[in-house]
């Protein structure tokens, strides 16, 4: 099909807005090139986020609910595709393709009983039919219908695009959960691994608008955990968790470290009386040292590291960053950017890309990190006004 421009969308537990990226990619597999055209994070209406979280809870959520916010945010979704596209000055009818996460809202690898399942939503046909581009949505049902946990899905194109032949690199995420890819040296895909490590931001994004009174969604610049001591005891507790224990394939969201885990820690501040700053350096060192326990667990006894290459929005807070070096004091751990990467546009790029596989009929999913009984094709496919054209330039050139 020569080249294609493909959108990716991006909405991730911390529901701080759409990540766009809208990218040129030539090839598929291995032979994948992508050129990152314009990237753009598109903002929720004011409101719009602490709606979203009501969903994410059981008990504010109902039926009608979901349903009309399925529609509501694929309209936003669709607005943010047809940002980024105004960004690149490229007409929207000249995208071919645009690939969306959606919204997690629920996310249930594990169930006590009945199949494991996963709600995202902002649904693939109002992006279609409001941009007129076809749409490839819902990328984690097929991977949990075969037995996988529907998580990681980035890891497919963490090999594609950062696979090296001279270092074990780990690729870390840090959004609202914590998520790393593990490349070994000129590796094959069979030998990646991939896990969540626990909350990224998330919990410390809810400790900061709870005692912000709802005035700062996030700690910008780790402003707050500079100002203040850690609490080892509360650290040593908060990594009693039984999740950090559990032996991968595992994954983990908001269900697990929540509003409710928040509500808890703030509670167990409370009585150990620690000040804003102090609870924040805590909780800023909870998410260091989850991400380090999970390779000192699971990586390291096997493999030396040599790189940590780290993207999200915990990137760009620099006491965690700092915390994270200090608990990997022989590896070096650096912003992804110093190799030229956008660190927001990360994931976006990645959901263009699994997109572009789907559409030339790849796997995408790995399944030995997924946990899936086999590798199978992702998403749904939503035909746009462009169908016809695509199906022509895949089947008929």
């Amino acid at each position: 099909m020569g080249s294609k421009k493909i959108i990716g969308l991006m909405s991730g537990t911390s529901v701080d807005g759409i990540d766009a990226a809208l990218v040129e990619i030539h090839g598929s597999g291995l032979e994948t090139e992508i050129k990152l055209l314009a990237f753009v994070n598109y903002n929720f209406p004011l409101g719009m986020r602490e709606e979203i979280l009501s969903l994410c809870n059981p008990e504010t959520a109902g039926v009608d609910r979901i349903c009309k916010w399925n529609f509501i945010i694929g309209e936003e979704f669709a607005k943010a595709a047809i940002a980024v596209a105004e960004e690149a000055n490229v007409a929207i009818d000249q995208v071919d393709l645009i690939g969306s996460h959606g919204q997690t809202i629920y996310h249930d690898p594990r169930p006590d009983t009945g199949p494991a399942s996963t709600l995202q939503i902002g649904a693939g046909g109002v992006i279609a039919e409001k941009t007129g581009v076809t749409t490839i949505s819902n990328f984690r049902i097929r991977d949990m219908a075969a037995g996988g946990q529907g998580a990681p899905l980035v890891p497919y194109v963490d090999f594609l695009l950062f696979r090296y032949s001279k270092e074990n690199r780990i690729l870390q995420n840090i959004g609202g959960i914590g998520n790393y890819t593990l490349i070994p040296a000129n590796g094959k895909m069979e030998e990646i691994e991939a896990v969540d490590t626990g909350p990224g931001n998330m919990v410390i994004d809810g400790v900061v608008n709870h005692l912000s009174e709802g005035q700062l969604p996030y700690d910008r610049d780790g402003n707050w955990a500079c100002q203040g001591q850690v609490d080892e005891e509360l650290v040593f507790q908060l990594l009693a968790h039984p999740y950090f224990s559990i032996r991968p394939p595992k994954t983990t969201g908001r269900e697990m470290f929540g509003l409710e885990y928040v509500e808890k820690v703030l509670r167990m501040a409370q009585e150990r009386d620690l000040n804003k700053y102090d609870l924040t350096a805590t909780v800023t060192a909870l998410t260091a040292r989850s991400i380090a326990r999970c390779y000192n667990d699971f990586v390291l006894p096997r493999y030396p590291i040599h790189r940590v290459l780290v993207s999200g929005g915990g990137s760009y807070n620099p006491v965690l960053m700092e915390m994270l070096q200090q608990e990997l004091l022989q590896i070096s751990v650096e912003s992804i950017e110093e190799i030229g990467w956008s660190s927001d546009a990360k994931e976006a790029i990645a959901f263009a890309v699994l997109a572009n596989e789907t559409l030339v009929g790849n796997p995408s999913n790995v399944s030995q990190v997924t946990g899936a009984k086999k590798s199978v094709i992702l998403g749904d496919i939503t035909p746009g006004d462009n169908f016809a054209d695509l199906v022509y330039r895949r089947f008929c050139r």
